[in-house]
């Protein structure tokens, strides 16, 4: 099944042919591009650069092929930008004073689903970009996971799951928008019960350029066992608590006490022989 399958029509389900059509005075091949704004619905956050430069040169030799959507601000004599984000910059960039555009007429709520569709279907956006749209939807506009996966041709459990990546610590959520990690690996990171765990299995994940089955496995040998032990870490004195963090930083590596039915154990947290090296010097 193709990507356009999977959406279904995407953006050409939500704009007619009679939209774009010249006779119905919603197409315009010569639009003002100052009178164009970005729009506040945006779920895109970070575009490479390059890919800008690359476009604004194609678009001085060929001109904008695509046209722009845009709708019609309230207040003013603005237009906000729909979808074409990509295609609008890099007109900027090359200095174009007119650009072809379709004017539709959108509510805030079409604003991001059209400019979420676009950006779905050209595979755009990175799994925290989308699940932040995903979570506007729901919390701003009131829909439920099973609408928001019907406009967009996932399944409610994609929804949900990507939505899931939020809730991952800040880290990995910058990991993710530097593509230091896939959303693959986030999945996988999601199985871990604290937050310094994710950070350091994260930290493993990238220095080792772990696969996302590599990041499962180590996830499944961080948990086995845990079952009993979590409860005992709660329990930890504050002084106990304190001779581990100054066993950290005395080695200058994640280091925990780990009660047992008597006495206990110090782990500590390396991920290369180098590291385990330098661990052994400072032991010394």
């Amino acid at each position: 099944m193709t990507e356009d399958a999977r959406l279904g029509k995407g953006l050409a389900a939500l704009i007619s042919s009679q939209e774009i059509s010249n006779e119905s005075g919603a197409y315009n091949e010569n639009f003002d591009i100052t009178k164009i704004e970005a729009n506040p619905y945006q779920p895109r956050m970070h575009i490479k650069p390059e890919d800008l430069i690359e476009l604004a040169d194609s678009i001085r030799e060929h001109g904008v092929i695509q046209p722009l959507i845009v709708t019609k601000a309230e207040k003013s004599d603005k237009y906000y930008l729909i979808a074409g984000e990509r295609r609008f910059r890099a007109s900027q960039l090359a200095g174009l004073k007119k650009v072809p555009v379709v004017i539709k007429e959108a509510s805030p709520q079409k604003m991001l689903e059209l400019a979420l569709i676009e950006n779905i279907q050209r595979e755009d956006l990175n799994a925290v970009e989308e699940a932040l749209a995903f979570k506007q939807l729901q919390e701003e506009f009131g829909l439920k996971q099973t609408e928001i996966a019907k406009k967009v041709g996932l399944s409610r459990v994609a929804v949900t799951n990507k939505i899931r990546i939020l809730g991952l610590p800040e880290e990995v959520k910058e990991a993710i928008l530097n593509g230091k990690i896939t959303e693959g690996h986030a999945r996988a990171l999601l199985g871990l019960a604290d937050k310094d765990s994710i950070v350091a299995a994260m930290d493993i994940v990238i220095k080792r350029e772990l696969s996302v089955r590599d990041t499962e496995a180590m996830v499944r040998k961080i948990n086995y066992g845990r079952g009993t032990t979590r409860k005992k870490l709660k329990q930890l004195d504050q002084e106990t608590e304190d001779i581990a963090k100054r066993i950290s930083k005395k080695l200058g590596a994640q280091a925990k006490i780990v009660p047992m039915s008597r006495g206990g154990k110090i782990t500590i947290r390396f991920a290369s022989k180098t590291e385990l090296r330098d661990i052994l010097k400072k032991i010394s």
